[in-house]
């Protein structure tokens, strides 16, 4: 089976340094592919070999069934968007637009043609004649991937696009990527650190730490199953609890953690996980059920296998509408933060006030310690 893009094996060392350690990658044609990690995980390197920016050490990269390793970047069929866009404020948006198809030699009725499709494809048939610094953020970020779009490529990257955006627009943007990506079905291969960009708009991600991919799934698949510790605390927000295994059966794990406090979980990601073991141990806010009381918690969990039970107080509510949270504190000092409950019976909850938390076992994720 061909893909649009398949790298196989890259490596790119910078002296003793391996920035990206034999990475390997399929994208499907017409799909929204994300590459998500921290920075200086060897994201931006990745994309500049694809990109022909920079040759790997080792290994090829195919774009629709044929190696592209030895091709200069303006004989790859692939085009850039990047972080700062680099839109050319002395001419107009058409201009812009027009900018590749003029150096490749179009004539000029094929790139008016070609330059008023652009437009419409990205909403903004009537921006033609305007300057670049009348356009908005959002605007000038379409204009940018019209510049490419423009060239016919067989594969989109974009590097952080949206990292000089303000909250609001970057929440916007998000969106109109994703609408945009499936109005024009081309490939898009999209990096960021920012895991919401990348699960509201990817097909696939790949979580990428340390010049190496962790995991490639769904934006579900990393959230509901990460294979790694470093996946369940980088993909999503987690209570972490760093502890000891000191038993184990059928029902799960039994961890003592550092904190004091006692849970039972499950092994996350199929990891070999024996007794004694030092494990890192994972629980989503809004996995966790907040009670007035100790005994309303037993009730709720008398029916649950291996449920998890602690008392706490509250220290602080983070009020945010539906995304509100509060962060508590066990006895033996452990912070958690909860999502609170939007139907109102936690209105009233105050700082000082004592509540009791539970949750089931298989919300509670064990993985080998990552500092053992």
């Amino acid at each position: 089976m061909d893909y649009d893009l398949e790298c196989r094996g890259l490596v790119k060392e910078f002296g003793a340094f391996r920035a990206v350690d034999r990475v390997s990658l399929q994208i499907d044609t017409g799909s929204f592919f994300s590459i998500l990690g921290p920075s200086g995980c060897g994201k931006t390197t990745l994309m500049r070999m694809i990109a022909g920016f920079s040759e790997p050490d080792a290994g090829d990269i195919f774009i629709r069934g044929r190696s592209v390793l030895n091709a200069p970047p303006n004989r790859r069929p692939v085009n850039m968007v990047f972080q700062h866009l680099a839109l050319f404020p002395m001419m107009t948006v058409a201009e812009n637009i027009a900018y590749g198809l003029r150096r490749r030699g179009a004539s000029r009725s094929d790139i008016e043609t070609r330059v008023a499709d652009a437009l419409r494809r990205i909403g903004l048939p009537d921006a033609g004649s305007k300057q670049i610094d009348q356009l908005s953020g959002g605007q000038k970020q379409r204009i940018a991937i019209a510049r490419c779009m423009v060239l016919d490529p067989d594969v989109l990257l974009l590097d952080e696009p949206l990292g000089a955006l303000d909250l609001k627009l970057r929440e916007h943007m998000k969106v109109e990527l994703k609408q945009l990506q499936h109005q024009l079905g081309t490939t898009f291969v999209y990096i960021t650190h920012d895991q919401s960009e990348a699960l509201v708009m990817s097909d696939r991600v790949a979580v990428m730490n340390s010049g190496r991919f962790e995991q490639i799934g769904t934006p579900q698949e990393l959230y509901f199953k990460p294979r790694t510790a470093f996946v369940a605390g980088f993909v999503g927000d987690s209570n972490r609890w760093c502890g000891r295994v000191i038993d184990h059966d059928r029902t799960g794990l039994k961890i003592e953690a550092e904190s004091g406090d006692v849970l039972v979980g499950v092994p996350g990601g199929g990891a070999a996980i024996h007794a004694n073991m030092a494990v890192d141990v994972f629980v989503r806010p809004e996995s966790i059920a907040l009670h007035r009381s100790p005994v309303e918690a037993k009730r709720k969990t008398a029916d649950q296998v291996a449920a998890n039970a602690l008392s706490a107080v509250v220290e602080s509510i983070l009020f945010n509408g539906a995304q509100s949270r509060i962060l508590v504190r066990t006895p033996p000092g452990q912070a958690i933060e909860v999502a609170l409950p939007q139907a109102g019976a936690y209105a009233d909850l105050s700082e000082g006030e004592g509540v009791a938390l539970s949750w089931d076992s298989t919300h509670c994720r064990c993985y080998p310690s990552l500092t053992a």
